[in-house]
This record gives structure tokens, C-alpha cells and sequence, in this order.
């Protein structure tokens, strides 16, 4: 079952957040969070941000004029480890010129026992550091640092607890991430998820409902509801609600604004959820579904828990009376004893299902996971070529799908100018999908339709109806 943090705990943060308020004293400091990773990462960062007002920083673009540091990190691939490490180790700098600057680390990197103790033997400006479960105790470790300048090197609980009432500072005025649940049960053998973020954990519906309202009544118009799994949301609730129910709940506010699901494990996809996708026009313009692989013998190397006629069957169901919904997915080439045959089966499924877009790695060993160990890893020399040939696959599907909507009307939401043209504006169908087209007038954080006149892989391009 879901646990939350008590509200005395979130009593004593906000006492916290009082008293670092008196120690600052009314003083012109500034924040600064560098984000790495996914969706859920950007979430949090918003809601640390948000604590950092409150307080009394202000939020600045700006590392070299901050006065707090926090590196939001991902572990998700190595890369992105080294990357975080990188960022971090260029602070060092911040701290020898200013002594008294805060540099903390968080996310799913920090939350892996081996990494908090290389960061807090090898990087000794690093102030404090805490796990993903941990978020809501930011003014409690911030305070800490000011007052007594003692480091604190934290790793979340064997069952993270759920914060609410932590309002978040959030990058958009029109887009918005609103996080269901947190954590995964699903242990796939390549990925570091359930080690770092803990086992699945549900929000409740109304605080849920309390929070898209909100959002719509000061004009949100794209929602993405996140989870590691949200198609598993409710499952760990004591009312024994399901992410289907959310989506009818959801479908009865009032307002314009469009809906979308981050991310979906084809395992739990119900009947009864794909059902209230298709059948709300805020939902039924896209869906991302995971597939890792063409290949039943590496789906369960991976640990996926469904087969490939499974898949397909949501496929078909998810296309049924919605064929121009916008589908996308997730690829992973070259996994541990992936075979030439393996590999051409997803070349197979890919061109059989035919998506609009593909997100789509090389297969990096994550330490603490059972890919990381298993025999038959594939040379890098080979899972580049295969990886090549799989990008121009899709990037043709992908093209001949774009180009078929040239001539078509389709509504997007503005994100604002183009960095190069003043009078260019990029936006996004409902099926994120990006256009480009010219403006005079600000359409920014609008909906708007756009007639398609021209199109690439990545991008369509077109004029205002």
C-alpha cells in the first residue's frame, strides 16, 4: 500500500523553509537546478525549485551567479552518469572562488549506494546529497548546510514515502507534468528504475483530480499524467482505483486542454484503459508504448513480462475506430544475446506497426542490474550497425508518415518563437508531433490550426488557417 509523509514531517520542512528564511535575512540570493534524465526528473526539479522559492531564492539560468547548486541527476545510462559527474566536478570551481556557495546532488544517480559514497569521498565541495524519495526534506538539508556547513549524505528509505503539498515552480504557463505514482515493480533486467525510484507507489485519485483542475482553471492546455508505469496506477491504493478510472474522472472536468500518458507498460494495458483513451478527444491523439524488441526470445531475456502477439494486440485495439492516432515507442538494440534474427524480427515489427516516432538506444550495462552480467554481450562494432540500419528504417517510415499529412489540417499548441526567426513559431500537434509556421502575432501557450504545406522525418511545416 501507498505511504505518506506524515503531516508533522512536512510541519517541520516548512519550519525548516522559516528559518532559512531568517538566515538569508532578506538578502538578493539565487538558485540554480540542472536537470538530467527523463519526464519525471523535470517534475521533480519543479517541485525543488518551487522549495527554493519559498525559501527565499530566487531562481536564476545563471550557474555562476547561484548561491545554490542542485544537480538533478539520471542513471538511467551510463552516459548520463557521466555526464552528471562531469557537471558536477565543473562546480568545483563555483565553490573555490565562494566557499559559502550550496552544492547538493539528487535523483536516481545519487540514490545508488556506490555513487553517494564516490561523491562523498571524491568530491568534497559536494554539500549534501539525497535519493529520489527524499525531495520533500530539500529545506531541512539546506538549512543544515547554512547553519552548521556539516555535509550530509542521505539514501532514501526501503519504502519511499509520498509528499504532497509541495507546489511546484513550473517551467510552462501551458504545459504541465502532473506525477500519478512513483516507483516500478516490473525489474526488466536492464534497467536501474526499481533500485533507484523503489517499488510502485500510487498518488490517491482526488489529490490527483485536485491538482489537473487547478491547472485547467489557470489555463494548463497539455497535461501529461507521469509514472514509471502508469498504466499499474491504483493498484497499491487501498479504493482499488485503476488508471481507466482516473482517465473517466479526468474526462468530466471542464475545459480545453488535451491529456497525455508517460509512460505505458504493455503488460498492464487493460482493455477498459484503452477504451477511455480512444473515446475522450483529450486522450485519443496519442499513445507510447514500450517495445523494446521484436523478439519473444529477448522480451523475456529483458523480463518484459508480454509476448509479441500481446503487443500487437494492443496495437490493433488502440487502432480500432482511431486509426490516425499517433503511436510511439521505445527500442533497445543490441541487448545482451540479441542474435541477427532477433534484431530482424524488430525491423519486422516496426515496419508492421508503423510509428510515427521511435526512441530508440544502443543497449548500455547499468551495474546492479542482471543485463549488466549475462553472457553473449554484443560487440559495439556490431550494435552500431545494427542500430544505423534500424534508424534509417524508421526515419523512411517515419518521413512517408509526416508526408502524408501534407495537405491536412491539424490543430497544435504553440510553444513560442523559433530562436532564429522572430516570425517563426514551433508547436506541437496532440500526437507531439512538431510544426513550424510563420507568425506576426504571438500565438504562444494557444491553440491554433495549421494546414501542412511541407514535411521531413522530424518536423512538418505549414501556414495558419
Amino acid at each position: 500500500m501507498s505511504s505518506f509523509v506524515c503531516a508533522e514531517e512536512m510541519q517541520k520542512q516548512n519550519e525548516y523553509i522559516a528559518k532559512i528564511n531568517l538566515l538569508i535575512g532578506g538578502k538578493s540570493k539565487r538558485a540554480f537546478v540542472y536537470t538530467l534524465g527523463c519526464q519525471q526528473n523535470e517534475a521533480d526539479s519543479e517541485k525543488l525549485a518551487g522549495m527554493l522559492c519559498k525559501m527565499g531564492y530566487t531562481m536564476t539560468e545563471n550557474e555562476k551567479e547561484a548561491d545554490i547548486l542542485l544537480v538533478n541527476t539520471c542513471a538511467i545510462r551510463e552516459h548520463a552518469e557521466k555526464r552528471a559527474l562531469s557537471i558536477i566536478g565543473r562546480f568545483k570551481h563555483y565553490k573555490v572562488q565562494n566557499p559559502d556557495i550550496i552544492i547538493g546532488v539528487c535523483g536516481c544517480m545519487s540514490a545508488q549506494e556506490h555513487r553517494m559514497n564516490h561523491l562523498k569521498h571524491s568530491y568534497h565541495y559536494v554539500d549534501f546529497t539525497f535519493g529520489t524519495g527524499d525531495l520533500h526534506r530539500l529545506p531541512e538539508l539546506v538549512y543544515n548546510a547554512l547553519n552548521n556547513g556539516k555535509r550530509s549524505f542521505n539514501l532514501d528509505s526501503e519504502k519511499p514515502l509520498i509528499a504532497e503539498g509541495i507546489e511546484p515552480l513550473r517551467a510552462s504557463n501551458f504545459r504541465a507534468w502532473v506525477s500519478i505514482m512513483y516507483g516500478c515493480n516490473n525489474f526488466c533486467t536492464y534497467c536501474i528504475v526499481p533500485y533507484v525510484r523503489g517499488r510502485e507507489r500510487s498518488r490517491k485519485m482526488e489529490d490527483i483530480l485536485a491538482e489537473v483542475k487547478d491547472l485547467v482553471s489557470r489555463g494548463y492546455k497539455d497535461i501529461t499524467l507521469l509514472g514509471q508505469n502508469v498504466n499499474s496506477y491504483g493498484k497499491d491504493l487501498e479504493s482499488k482505483t485503476s488508471i481507466a478510472d482516473l482517465l473517466s474522472q479526468i474526462a468530466k472536468i471542464e475545459g480545453d486542454f488535451w491529456i497525455h500518458l508517460m509512460t505505458s507498460h504493455p503488460r498492464d494495458a487493460s482493455i477498459e484503459m484503452i477504451n477511455e483513451i480512444k473515446k475522450s478527444p483529450r486522450t485519443n491523439g496519442h499513445f507510447h508504448l514500450p517495445l523494446q524488441s521484436g523478439s519473444d526470445v529477448i522480451l523475456k531475456r529483458m523480463n518484459r513480462h508480454y509476448d509479441l502477439e500481446k503487443y500487437l494486440g494492443i496495437i490493433k485495439e488502440l487502432r480500432k475506430e482511431n486509426e490516425n492516432i499517433t503511436l510511439t515507442t521505445d527500442i533497445i538494440v543490441g541487448f545482451p544475446g540479441e542474435s541477427d534474427e532477433d534484431f530482424e524480427r524488430t525491423i519486422e515489427v516496426i515496419k508492421k506497426v508503423k510509428y510515427d516516432s521511435v526512441f530508440s538506444f544502443i543497449y548500455s550495462p547499468r551495474k546492479g542490474t542482471p543485463a549488466a552480467t549475462m553472457e553473449n554481450q554484443i560487440p559495439s562494432e556490431i550494435q552500431h550497425q545494427r542500430y544505423e540500419r534500424f534508424c534509417q528504417v524508421q526515419n523512411d517510415i517515419s518521413k512517408e508518415i509526416n508526408e502524408a499529412l501534407i495537405g491536412k489540417v491539424v490543430r497544435v499548441l504553440v510553444d513560442g518563437k523559433s530562436k532564429n526567426d522572430d516570425n517563426m513559431y514551433t508547436s506541437r500537434t496532440q500526437g507531439n508531433k512538431i510544426v513550424h509556421f510563420e507568425s506576426k502575432k504571438d500565438l504562444t501557450g494557444t491553440f491554433t490550426n495549421v494546414k501542412i504545406t511541407r514535411a521531413d522525418t522530424f518536423n512538418l511545416f505549414g501556414e495558419i488557417i
